[in-house]
Formats: C-alpha cells, sequence, structure tokens
C-alpha cells in the first residue's frame, strides 16, 4: 500500500462542516458555541473525518448570521472568546484532526470600525476601503447590480451623499479589494488566525471579491421570472470573477504556503472552464480546492451525474485535486431533496468519488425537510424573497444528539426548531443501529481511510444500464467497483472485462452475497480481481 501521508492530509481526507450555532450548545442560551464543539469531538473522531470547517464565529451583529464580520481578529461573544478557542483548537490537534476557520472577504459589517470610518466623510482615510460611487444624474443607483439576497447592490448614505456597494445585505458593505492597504490588512487577519495555529480556512465567496474597474451594467438575463432568485435577473458578468481576482487568491495561497502544510478552500460557483482557473498554475497556485458544488444542484439521474463527474474530471488541470460536496449551511438537505433511500446511495456517491469530500452536520443522520413556522424562521434571505424557495433555515436545524430534551443539544429553546423526528433520528439512537444512515457513514468512512484506491485512486466511468452510475477506482493493483443504483427497481450491473468480483465491501443496505444484480436504491463497494 502506498505511504499516504507522503500526499497532504487535504488530499486523502474528509471534511466536515460545523454551522456553530447548531452544532453544540454548552451554556443554554440555545446557540451553540466553541465549548460545545470541544464536547462533542469525540463523537468527529469515531465518525471517522479528518478534519473540520467552522462557519463564522467572529463578532457579528449577526445579519447574516455570521458572514457579518464587525471584527475578524476575535470571537463573538455568543460563542465563547479567544481562550475557548485556543482550548478548542489544542483539543481538535490533540484528537489528531484538523480545524479550519472560514473567512470572510468579500465584505464586512456595516458595524466595523473600518466601515464606520469609511461613511464619516468623503475624505476619511478609509474612504476607499470600501466601494463608493456617485449617484446616476436621476438619483439612482451607479448601475443595475443586483444583491444576491434581492434589490439593488447599491445602498444610499444620505449623510456622504454617495451609493457603496454590498453583493448582499446593506449590512454587508464590500471591501474595495483594489486598494492595496485593504489587501495588507485582510493578510494579516489570516497571519493572527495562521500564527495561532489553524490549519487553513474556507473562504467565502472568493469569486466576488474584485468588481469591474468601470462598474458597466450586468447584461440582463432574458429566462429570468420572479418566480426565481432575484439574484439571477442579471448575469454577473461584471461584479464577479475578474482576472484581477486571480492574484489575490496566488497571494493568499503564498501566504498559506508560508505556514506548511496549510489548505485554502474557496466558494467559487462557475462554469468548469472558469472554474479551474482558480487553481492557478504550477509556478503561481491558487487556492488548493475550489470547492464544487455541483452534485448540490444536478438532478438526480445517471445520465447527468455521469456528464457532470466526467466534465469535471476533464476540467481539472494535472497538478490540481478534486472535490465533493452535497450538503451545505446554504443548501436544502440531501435527504430532503432526493428522499432519504437514496440519501444513502449519494453519501456512497461522495465518499467514493476522488477528491477530497466535504460532509455537512447532520446529513451522517439523513435529516430531511423540517417543517419551520413562520415566527421560527431566522434567515434574512427568506424574508427578502418569501415568495421564492431561497431560505436556509432548513438546513441550519440544530444537531439532535438524543432523545433527552431538546435533543440533547441545549438546556435551553433552541434558536430554530428541531427536525420534527429527532426523538428517533438522533446521534443516540442512529449509533446503535448496524442498519442506521450513521453506521454506513461511519462504515464508509473508514472504508475510505482502509483502501488507497478510494482515497488517492485513479477514476474511470464505467457502462452500465440507463439507472445505474458504476465507475471503477483504481490504486496499484487494487480495484475496487462502485455501483449505484439510482432507481427503486433492481438492475443487473456490468463489470468489466477481464474482471469478476471478489467480495461485497459494503453495501448502502444490509451485508449481502455477491451476485450480478443491485437491489432498488442499492449502492455497492466491489473488491474485483482479474479473471484467469
Amino acid at each position: 500500500m502506498t505511504d499516504l501521508h507522503a500526499r497532504p492530509w487535504w488530499e486523502r481526507g474528509t471534511i466536515y462542516q460545523i454551522y456553530p450555532r447548531s452544532f453544540q450548545d454548552s451554556d443554554g442560551d440555545g446557540v451553540g458555541d466553541l465549548a460545545g464543539i470541544e464536547r462533542r469531538l469525540d463523537y468527529l473522531v469515531d465518525l471517522g473525518i479528518d478534519a473540520i470547517w467552522i462557519s463564522p464565529i467572529f463578532p457579528s451583529p449577526m445579519a447574516d448570521f455570521g458572514y457579518d464580520v464587525a471584527d475578524y481578529c476575535d470571537i463573538e461573544p455568543m460563542f465563547g472568546d479567544l481562550a475557548a478557542f485556543d482550548r478548542l483548537l489544542t483539543a481538535v490537534h490533540a484528537r489528531g484532526l484538523k480545524l479550519l476557520l472560514d473567512f470572510v472577504p468579500n465584505h464586512t459589517s456595516d458595524q466595523h470600525l473600518w466601515f464606520r470610518e469609511s461613511r464619516a466623510s468623503r475624505d476619511n482615510p478609509k474612504r476607499d476601503w470600501y466601494i463608493w460611487r456617485d449617484a446616476k444624474p436621476d438619483g439612482g443607483p451607479p448601475n443595475n447590480w443586483i444583491s444576491d439576497f434581492g434589490g439593488s447592490a447599491w445602498e444610499w448614505d444620505a449623510a456622504t451623499g454617495q451609493y457603496y456597494l454590498h453583493a448582499f445585505l446593506k449590512e454587508q458593505p464590500d471591501l474595495n479589494w483594489r486598494n492595496p492597504e485593504v489587501r495588507e490588512a485582510m493578510a494579516n487577519v489570516l497571519r493572527f488566525w495562521l500564527d495561532r495555529g489553524v490549519d487553513g480556512f474556507r473562504i467565502d465567496v472568493l469569486w466576488h471579491i474584485v468588481k469591474d474597474a468601470a462598474f458597466p451594467d450586468n447584461p440582463l438575463n432574458p429566462d429570468w421570472t420572479p418566480a426565481i432568485n432575484a439574484r439571477d435577473e442579471v448575469f454577473q458578468t461584471y461584479s464577479t470573477d475578474q482576472p484581477e481576482a486571480h492574484a489575490i487568491s496566488a497571494d493568499m495561497r503564498a501566504l498559506a504556503d508560508s505556514y506548511g502544510e496549510r489548505v485554502l478552500i474557496g466558494e467559487i460557483f462557475l462554469p468548469n472552464e472558469a472554474h479551474a482557473r482558480w487553481f492557478g498554475t504550477p509556478e503561481r497556485p491558487q487556492v488548493h480546492l475550489p470547492f464544487n458544488f455541483q452534485l448540490i444542484e444536478t438532478a438526480w439521474n445517471v445520465a447527468k451525474l455521469r456528464q457532470v463527474i466526467a466534465d469535471y474530471e476533464a476540467s481539472i488541470p494535472a497538478f490540481g485535486w478534486p472535490n465533493w460536496v452535497i450538503g451545505s449551511h446554504d443548501a436544502p438537505r440531501i435527504a430532503a431533496r432526493i428522499g432519504e433511500a437514496q440519501a444513502r446511495v449519494a453519501t456512497m456517491l461522495l465518499l467514493t468519488l476522488r477528491g477530497t469530500p466535504t460532509l455537512y452536520q447532520g446529513d451522517e443522520l439523513g435529516i430531511g425537510q423540517v417543517a419551520i413556522p413562520h415566527d421560527r424562521m431566522r434567515d434574512p434571505q427568506y424574508f427578502r424573497q418569501p415568495g421564492v424557495d431561497v431560505g436556509r433555515d432548513r438546513s441550519r436545524t440544530p444537531m439532535p444528539w438524543d432523545a433527552s430534551a431538546n435533543a440533547g443539544f441545549s438546556t435551553g429553546e433552541p434558536w430554530l426548531p428541531l427536525n420534527d423526528d429527532w426523538p428517533t433520528r438522533n446521534v443516540a439512537v442512529q449509533g446503535a443501529d448496524a442498519g442506521s444512515m450513521l453506521t454506513l457513514t461511519r462504515d464508509l468512512l473508514a472504508l475510505r481511510r482502509a483502501h488507497d484506491a478510494l482515497s488517492v485512486g485513479s477514476i474511470t466511468l464505467v457502462e452500465s444500464e440507463d439507472d445505474v452510475l458504476s465507475y471503477l477506482r483504481q490504486h496499484e493493483e487494487e480495484q475496487l467497483l462502485i455501483v449505484l443504483n439510482l432507481s427503486s427497481s433492481d438492475h443487473a450491473y456490468r463489470v468489466p472485462d477481464g474482471y469478476d468480483v471478489e467480495t461485497v465491501l459494503a453495501s448502502t443496505k444490509a451485508p449481502r452475497a455477491i451476485d450480478s444484480r443491485i437491489a432498488a436504491d442499492e449502492g455497492l463497494v466491489l473488491r474485483l480481481k482479474r479473471t484467469a
């Protein structure tokens, strides 16, 4: 077997996203915190992941639940303090895990001292740290750019008589990354946390950070209707993915690399060709992992998934490394989207594709659709576009740990409702059930660790019946065939010429003998042997 330690940990490992408000509360206020995460670290070790990524924990007015940062170099009191963070980081490392922070470089809170100075006057030294523009002759916004949360991306400031840009909420003004002082200030933020010992960063909306210097109107989307997210009324041609952003990404990478084996994960929603450019070049690399969200958005059928896998693999440069995601704090739960039976198949897909997988908390339990009454909704995106299904609360409900009050999440009322079936769908119940989604996830993660073919091997798509997705993972002499039935009917499956099935390493259903068929809603990992 190959010495996997010769490869970076982020190539062979699995990342687990924690939404801190909803993971574990330690003080009874109904909101998760750092001490709560520390309390549950042994669960993560037993699960078999390698690194945790924590959504923002910095001081914030919480207009967008932490993605509006008021101080990049401290901890929001509801989560703890720097001492609590240091204790958590020490505990994470003591267990052989890594810790990644969520870095939010595109915008700050409007309560950040930088912005308060910037809006104080037009001649304030920090005026140019943000993006200010005069009104059009009719008094309207400088251009037609639309906030990702709906409405104009420009907010009028009466005191100084100009508009400022905000790609998201008006409480989240965009920084001006063309200003070298901004770039140095944000580099110092990265240094602050790297010096503290963090193992890397997930970089929020990285492709947003530079805008076209002329601020032209974005092209209109002729297919847009009011039933679609308002953001999509225009194509973000001039407000995202500008060429100048790649030099900034490369500078971030150089800084991270100067600290040794650290990882940068860029949040980037772009077509494959544009997406691949964020790897950079061998001489001037950029982020290690431009996040690949295609499984979240792709229709759940074999033809689409085969095409997504083939096209994505073809787009990755030789020096790049793929990654896959099926859930996040922004996306609908996978079990809500495709049902629990297929969510098990999706978990096998995620953990057997080539590349670094990211698991989102609660998906290992198969949490599905959660009914949240209107008066318990918290997401500002939901309230800005109530007629469009873009609310994110459904993915942020608290983690159910056991059948005690409030599912063991908190001694107080949770900030969002729990999943309706929490008395039976929780960590304690599923951990004791050999057939549960949690047990399946643990087993697949253990299998991934045990077989180089799954963690670092090559991938080859295999021809199969219409409802069956098959691919071969190979490393040195080991050949593993993954067969996924995306339908509710049994099917035959094909073994590549020159091979027979030696053993069934895993099934999304009960342990089973070898045969030539795959059951409805089943996924299989098969070890192959060469025929004589």
